[in-house]
Protein backbone atom coordinates (compact mmCIF):
# COMPACT_ATOMS: atom_id res chain seq x y z
CA UNK A 1 0.00 0.00 0.00
CA UNK A 2 1.78 3.77 -0.65
CA UNK A 3 2.19 6.06 2.01
CA UNK A 4 -0.56 9.30 2.09
CA UNK A 5 1.29 12.02 1.17
CA UNK A 6 1.58 14.53 3.95
CA UNK A 7 -0.82 17.30 4.12
CA UNK A 8 1.71 19.94 3.59
CA UNK A 9 2.36 18.10 0.15
CA UNK A 10 -1.36 17.64 -0.59
CA UNK A 11 -0.94 21.74 -0.80
CA UNK A 12 2.38 21.98 -2.86
CA UNK A 13 1.01 20.08 -5.15
CA UNK A 14 -2.48 21.79 -5.63
CA UNK A 15 -0.46 24.90 -5.63
CA UNK A 16 2.11 23.30 -8.21
CA UNK A 17 -0.85 22.08 -10.62
CA UNK A 18 -2.32 25.80 -10.65
CA UNK A 19 1.01 27.27 -11.26
CA UNK A 20 1.53 24.71 -14.27
CA UNK A 21 -1.57 25.03 -15.38
CA UNK A 22 -1.79 28.80 -15.32
CA UNK A 23 -4.27 28.80 -12.83
CA UNK A 24 -1.70 30.56 -10.94
CA UNK A 25 0.43 33.85 -12.70
CA UNK A 26 3.02 36.25 -11.79
CA UNK A 27 1.26 38.99 -9.77
CA UNK A 28 -1.44 37.05 -8.27
CA UNK A 29 -2.14 36.69 -4.88
CA UNK A 30 -2.53 32.91 -3.48
CA UNK A 31 -6.05 32.53 -1.34
CA UNK A 32 -5.34 33.12 2.09
CA UNK A 33 -3.81 30.52 4.38
CA UNK A 34 -7.18 29.85 6.22
CA UNK A 35 -9.35 29.41 2.97
CA UNK A 36 -6.50 27.40 1.19
CA UNK A 37 -6.39 25.23 4.77
CA UNK A 38 -10.41 25.04 4.70
CA UNK A 39 -10.41 24.18 0.87
CA UNK A 40 -7.85 21.27 1.24
CA UNK A 41 -9.11 20.16 4.48
CA UNK A 42 -5.40 20.42 6.14
CA UNK A 43 -4.37 22.49 8.74
CA UNK A 44 -3.00 26.07 8.32
CA UNK A 45 0.57 24.92 9.03
CA UNK A 46 0.26 22.40 6.62
CA UNK A 47 0.03 25.49 4.34
CA UNK A 48 2.51 27.63 5.40
CA UNK A 49 4.78 24.44 4.82
CA UNK A 50 3.78 24.26 1.52
CA UNK A 51 4.51 28.20 0.88
CA UNK A 52 7.62 27.49 2.56
CA UNK A 53 9.16 25.29 -0.18
CA UNK A 54 7.47 27.23 -3.25
CA UNK A 55 9.23 30.47 -1.80
CA UNK A 56 12.91 28.41 -1.61
CA UNK A 57 11.70 27.61 -5.65
CA UNK A 58 12.27 31.19 -5.94
CA UNK A 59 8.25 31.11 -6.85
CA UNK A 60 6.52 33.03 -4.20
CA UNK A 61 7.62 36.18 -1.94
CA UNK A 62 5.94 36.78 1.18
CA UNK A 63 4.94 39.25 3.22
CA UNK A 64 3.70 39.84 6.87
CA UNK A 65 1.44 42.70 7.63
CA UNK A 66 -1.77 44.26 5.63
CA UNK A 67 -2.53 45.94 2.37
CA UNK A 68 -2.44 44.75 -1.19
CA UNK A 69 1.08 43.61 -0.78
CA UNK A 70 0.76 41.32 2.29
CA UNK A 71 0.59 37.34 2.24
CA UNK A 72 1.64 35.15 -0.33
CA UNK A 73 2.87 36.69 -4.01
CA UNK A 74 2.96 34.78 -6.78
CA UNK A 75 6.66 35.73 -8.62
CA UNK A 76 7.39 33.87 -11.12
CA UNK A 77 6.10 30.36 -12.64
CA UNK A 78 8.30 27.16 -13.19
CA UNK A 79 10.31 27.31 -16.07
CA UNK A 80 12.73 25.03 -18.27
CA UNK A 81 14.46 22.56 -15.70
CA UNK A 82 12.35 23.72 -12.56
CA UNK A 83 9.22 22.89 -14.52
CA UNK A 84 10.65 19.42 -15.47
CA UNK A 85 11.53 19.24 -11.72
CA UNK A 86 8.30 19.91 -10.27
CA UNK A 87 6.38 17.39 -12.85
CA UNK A 88 8.99 14.74 -12.11
CA UNK A 89 8.10 15.65 -8.44
CA UNK A 90 4.30 15.26 -8.73
CA UNK A 91 4.24 12.19 -11.31
CA UNK A 92 6.71 10.31 -9.43
CA UNK A 93 4.17 9.32 -6.85
CA UNK A 94 2.27 7.46 -9.79
CA UNK A 95 4.90 5.22 -11.12
CA UNK A 96 5.54 1.94 -10.27
CA UNK A 97 7.75 1.03 -7.39
CA UNK A 98 9.93 -1.48 -9.79
CA UNK A 99 10.35 1.62 -12.67
CA UNK A 100 11.68 3.81 -9.91
CA UNK A 101 14.10 1.28 -8.40
CA UNK A 102 15.45 0.44 -11.72
CA UNK A 103 16.39 4.02 -12.45
CA UNK A 104 17.66 4.41 -9.01
CA UNK A 105 20.02 1.16 -9.94
CA UNK A 106 21.07 2.78 -13.00
CA UNK A 107 21.91 6.23 -12.39
CA UNK A 108 22.87 5.42 -8.28
CA UNK A 109 25.65 2.96 -9.37
CA UNK A 110 26.87 5.23 -12.20
CA UNK A 111 26.94 7.89 -9.59
CA UNK A 112 28.81 6.44 -7.19
CA UNK A 113 31.37 5.04 -9.10
CA UNK A 114 32.01 8.58 -10.96
CA UNK A 115 32.21 9.95 -7.18
CA UNK A 116 35.30 7.53 -6.08
CA UNK A 117 36.83 8.29 -9.65
CA UNK A 118 36.70 11.97 -10.43
CA UNK A 119 39.65 14.28 -9.64
CA UNK A 120 39.83 16.15 -7.51
CA UNK A 121 38.03 14.33 -5.08
CA UNK A 122 34.62 15.60 -4.70
CA UNK A 123 33.34 17.23 -1.78
CA UNK A 124 30.95 14.86 0.36
CA UNK A 125 30.33 17.87 3.16
CA UNK A 126 26.42 17.58 2.97
CA UNK A 127 26.12 13.25 2.49
CA UNK A 128 28.41 13.26 5.54
CA UNK A 129 26.64 15.68 7.51
CA UNK A 130 23.48 13.54 6.65
CA UNK A 131 25.17 9.92 8.06
CA UNK A 132 26.10 12.26 11.17
CA UNK A 133 22.20 12.99 11.66
CA UNK A 134 21.02 9.43 10.94
CA UNK A 135 23.66 7.92 13.22
CA UNK A 136 21.70 10.00 16.15
CA UNK A 137 19.60 8.01 19.03
CA UNK A 138 15.89 8.35 18.99
CA UNK A 139 15.24 8.77 14.99
CA UNK A 140 11.54 7.41 14.26
CA UNK A 141 11.56 5.31 11.18
CA UNK A 142 9.90 7.73 9.10
CA UNK A 143 12.91 10.89 10.33
CA UNK A 144 15.36 8.38 9.27
CA UNK A 145 13.87 7.09 5.87
CA UNK A 146 13.35 11.49 5.17
CA UNK A 147 17.63 11.74 6.15
CA UNK A 148 18.35 8.55 3.97
CA UNK A 149 16.32 9.72 1.16
CA UNK A 150 18.04 13.02 1.09
CA UNK A 151 21.62 11.35 1.62
CA UNK A 152 20.88 9.74 -1.86
CA UNK A 153 20.29 13.43 -3.38
CA UNK A 154 24.12 14.49 -1.70
CA UNK A 155 25.54 11.66 -3.30
CA UNK A 156 23.66 13.11 -6.50
CA UNK A 157 25.16 16.94 -5.88
CA UNK A 158 28.61 16.05 -5.20
CA UNK A 159 28.80 14.94 -8.84
CA UNK A 160 28.34 18.41 -9.91
CA UNK A 161 25.83 16.71 -12.58
CA UNK A 162 22.96 19.24 -12.84
CA UNK A 163 20.41 16.97 -14.79
CA UNK A 164 21.31 14.14 -12.86
CA UNK A 165 20.54 16.00 -9.46
CA UNK A 166 17.24 17.16 -10.89
CA UNK A 167 16.33 13.59 -11.37
CA UNK A 168 17.36 12.40 -7.49
CA UNK A 169 15.71 15.38 -6.25
CA UNK A 170 12.59 14.90 -8.67
CA UNK A 171 12.35 11.19 -6.99
CA UNK A 172 12.96 11.74 -3.40
CA UNK A 173 9.53 11.73 -2.19
CA UNK A 174 8.83 8.73 -3.76
CA UNK A 175 12.05 6.74 -2.78
CA UNK A 176 10.40 8.10 0.47
CA UNK A 177 7.29 6.80 1.11
CA UNK A 178 8.09 3.41 -1.11
CA UNK A 179 10.56 2.82 1.42
CA UNK A 180 8.31 3.92 4.64
CA UNK A 181 5.57 2.04 3.18
CA UNK A 182 7.95 -1.35 2.78
CA UNK A 183 8.52 -0.93 6.81
CA UNK A 184 5.85 -2.89 7.04
CA UNK A 185 6.88 -6.02 5.75
CA UNK A 186 10.17 -5.72 8.13
CA UNK A 187 9.79 -7.86 10.91
CA UNK A 188 12.84 -6.05 12.85
CA UNK A 189 12.58 -2.19 11.43
CA UNK A 190 15.50 -1.21 13.74
CA UNK A 191 17.39 -4.00 12.94
CA UNK A 192 17.01 -2.76 9.57
CA UNK A 193 17.97 1.16 10.11
CA UNK A 194 20.93 -0.24 11.76
CA UNK A 195 22.02 -2.03 8.67
CA UNK A 196 21.01 0.77 6.25
CA UNK A 197 23.63 3.15 8.27
CA UNK A 198 26.31 1.01 7.71
CA UNK A 199 25.73 0.72 4.01
CA UNK A 200 25.71 3.74 4.04
CA UNK A 201 28.92 4.34 5.63
CA UNK A 202 30.35 1.43 3.66
CA UNK A 203 29.31 3.98 0.25
CA UNK A 204 30.92 6.16 1.77
CA UNK A 205 34.06 4.95 2.43
CA UNK A 206 34.00 3.44 -0.85
CA UNK A 207 34.14 6.60 -2.62
CA UNK A 208 36.74 8.37 -0.32
CA UNK A 209 38.73 5.51 -0.51
CA UNK A 210 38.89 6.06 -4.85
CA UNK A 211 37.46 2.48 -5.31
CA UNK A 212 35.11 2.89 -7.66
CA UNK A 213 33.93 -0.66 -8.50
CA UNK A 214 33.11 -1.04 -4.27
CA UNK A 215 31.58 1.96 -4.58
CA UNK A 216 29.03 0.99 -7.18
CA UNK A 217 28.72 -2.33 -5.64
CA UNK A 218 27.65 -1.44 -2.57
CA UNK A 219 25.00 1.39 -3.56
CA UNK A 220 23.59 -1.13 -6.01
CA UNK A 221 23.23 -3.74 -3.44
CA UNK A 222 21.53 -1.13 -0.55
CA UNK A 223 19.36 -0.04 -3.39
CA UNK A 224 18.24 -3.33 -4.69
CA UNK A 225 18.62 -5.07 -1.21
CA UNK A 226 16.25 -2.97 0.16
CA UNK A 227 13.49 -3.55 -2.26
CA UNK A 228 13.39 -7.24 -2.16
CA UNK A 229 13.46 -7.52 1.52
CA UNK A 230 10.35 -5.21 1.82
CA UNK A 231 8.64 -5.76 -1.34
CA UNK A 232 8.90 -9.60 -2.05
CA UNK A 233 5.21 -10.07 -1.52
CA UNK A 234 4.87 -7.60 -4.24
CA UNK A 235 4.61 -10.75 -6.84
CA UNK A 236 2.69 -8.55 -9.51
CA UNK A 237 6.44 -6.69 -9.95
CA UNK A 238 9.67 -7.96 -11.22
CA UNK A 239 12.55 -7.57 -8.55
CA UNK A 240 15.21 -4.98 -10.43
CA UNK A 241 19.11 -6.78 -10.63
CA UNK A 242 20.24 -3.81 -12.57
Amino acid sequence: MPVEPRAWELVLRHIERELLDGGLQPGDHLPPERALAADLGVGRSSVREAVRVLEGFGLIRTQTGSGPSAGAIIVATPQGGMSALMRLQVAAQGFPVADIVKTRLLLETQIASGLAESSPAPSLAAATTLLAAMDADGLTPAEFLALDAQFHVALAEASGNQVVTAMMAGLRDAVESYALAGLSAIADPQRMLDRLRAEHHGIVEAIDGRDAAAAGIRIHAHIAGYYAETHSHATHEETPTW
